[in-house]
Formats: structure tokens, C-alpha cells, sequence
């Protein structure tokens, strides 16, 4: 929430210093600018705090890669070499909001293939997918800002979430 009212108090500081006969001064743009990405940096805090927390009350022992993707590989497949960008993955899955809510399953819609790196699905999904082999099942933590980001995905998934897949790399080709 705190994101919010700094927001609120940078756009309605440049859009109330628009009378410039009292003596007041409009932000520059690159002053706007530096206040947004003060508000993002502090979202991406403190939604990596929640997701951090979320993990430890579960004892999860999970991998956070240098983007803020969290994953564990649960089951290992058989030995082989790790899924790459340009390979096409194929996956079952469910994916679940934080609060626990599934919003979609591969049981109900289907496995789903991907070519990594390339198609439209979460940019955190194309890099935890090159962590994997095939036939291994992981748990995937997406920060917001992995996955749908400020807008959600117009469906089941609202802006800002955390999204949590489990997963299974079922082939790879």
C-alpha cells in the first residue's frame, strides 16, 4: 500500500504545480521518472518479502535465480542434459495465486507446449524451464514482475500477483 500513496503524492505533485505564478516548481520529467522507479524498487521489495515469507512457512527449499524466480526441483527425471532456449518444451501444470486459488491446470486444459525463450508465456517460466530436465516436477515461484506484471493476464490472474506453478517437463525436443 505504501507504493500507492507514493504514487498518489508524486501525481498529484505534478499535477498541482501547475500554477507557476506562486512560485512553485513542476517535476521534470526525469524527476518522475526517479520517483516511479523508487515505487517499483520498493513493490519488488516487499513482494519478494511476502514470496520469501510464504516459502519459509511452508519449508520449502527453493532456488531464487539472480531475476527473483524461485523454484525446486521436487521429483528429478531421468539423467540427461537441461532444457535450452530454442527447444520446445512440453509441460503439465498448475498454476495457483498465492492465497492458495488454482486458476488453471493442465487436467482441465490440456498439456501445453512451448518453444523456450520465444513463445508467449511468462518471461519467469522461460528461465525456470532452463533449470529442468525432462521428466523432472518443480515448484516455480513467479514474482509479479515475472509473470504478468501491473496489468494480469485479463483472465483469472489480477495485476500485481505472485503466481505459483507446479509443474512437470514432460518432453523436450
Amino acid at each position: 500500500m505504501r507504493w500507492l500513496i507514493v504514487l498518489s503524492i508524486t501525481l498529484a505533485a505534478a499535477n498541482g504545480c501547475s500554477d507557476q505564478g506562486k512560485g512553485e516548481r513542476i517535476p521534470t520529467q526525469k524527476q518522475v521518472n526517479k520517483s516511479m522507479e523508487d515505487v517499483n524498487r520498493q513493490m519488488m521489495l516487499e513482494e519478494d518479502a511476502v514470496i520469501e515469507g510464504y516459502i519459509e512457512r511452508r519449508g520449502w527449499n527453493m532456488t531464487k535465480t539472480g531475476t527473483g524466480v524461485h523454484y525446486e526441483v521436487i521429483s528429478s527425471g531421468p539423467e540427461g542434459p537441461t532444457a535450452k532456449e530454442g527447444q520446445v518444451a512440453v509441460v503439465t501444470y498448475e498454476v495457483s495465486l498465492i492465497d492458495g486459488e488454482v486458476v488453471y491446470s493442465s487436467e482441465k486444459e490440456g498439456q501445453r507446449s512451448f518453444l523456450i525463450g520465444q513463445d508467449n508465456v511468462e518471461s519467469g517460466i522461460h528461465e525456470a524451464i532452463t533449470y529442468l530436465k525432462k521428466g523432472d516436477k518443480a515448484r516455480i515461484i513467479l514474482p509479479s514482475y515475472r509473470a504478468h506484471g501491473l496489468s494480469g493476464d485479463n483472465d483469472k490472474i489480477p495485476p500485481r500477483s505472485t503466481v505459483i506453478y507446479e509443474l512437470e517437463l514432460i518432453d523436450v525436443r
